[in-house]
Formats: C-alpha cells, sequence, structure tokens
C-alpha cells in the first residue's frame, strides 16, 4: 500500500477558489485504478507554516501509484492545480 500525502499553496488571487479544488480532487475518487482512497480539506489555523489546503490519497500498490500522474482522470486536475498553486510539497510512503 502507498500513502501520497501533497499539501498546496494557493496563489492570492485563487484562495476563493478552495472549496472548487477540493472537489475537483473528490471528483478523481472511485475512478482511477488502484486508488483505495482519497481525502481533502482546506487547513483552517492559517498559520505561517501553514498550507492551504492537503490532499492524502491511498493506493494498492506501487503500480498504481506509478501510473497516477499521468491518468486521464487525474491529469486535468493536476494541471489546474499548477496553474493555481504558488508550491507544493509530497510525502510517499509504504505502509
Amino acid at each position: 500500500m502507498i500513502k501520497h500525502i501533497v499539501l498546496f499553496k494557493i496563489k492570492d488571487e485563487y484562495k476563493a477558489e478552495i472549496p472548487e479544488l477540493i472537489k475537483n480532487f473528490y471528483a478523481m475518487k472511485g475512478k482511477i485504478e488502484g486508488m483505495t482512497d482519497l481525502f481533502s480539506a482546506a487547513d483552517f489555523l492559517h498559520s505561517g507554516r501553514s498550507y492551504d489546503i492537503a490532499l492524502i490519497t491511498d493506493f494498492d500498490s506501487e503500480e498504481a501509484f506509478n501510473a497516477y500522474p499521468t491518468h486521464p482522470v487525474h491529469l486535468p486536475v493536476k494541471n489546474h492545480m499548477h496553474e493555481v498553486m504558488v508550491s507544493s510539497v509530497s510525502c510517499d510512503m509504504r505502509y
């Protein structure tokens, strides 16, 4: 099993879109082979070290995880996030 965690900082001019960005993540749920779970939410603390959105996904295999970046359901979501984000960080774990 693979857990993929990504934190996103969103450009100021797109912060009002955060609820829609999270909906876009949830629209992928159940549509990507090997993705067994997906959770996303917005930060509420807004501290100096906070990121704006978290995305946590689980995959049943490394093969499924490796196919995810170019999956046709994921690509438009990923491309849009690259337009609206300042930066992102990730952590990918086997468990």
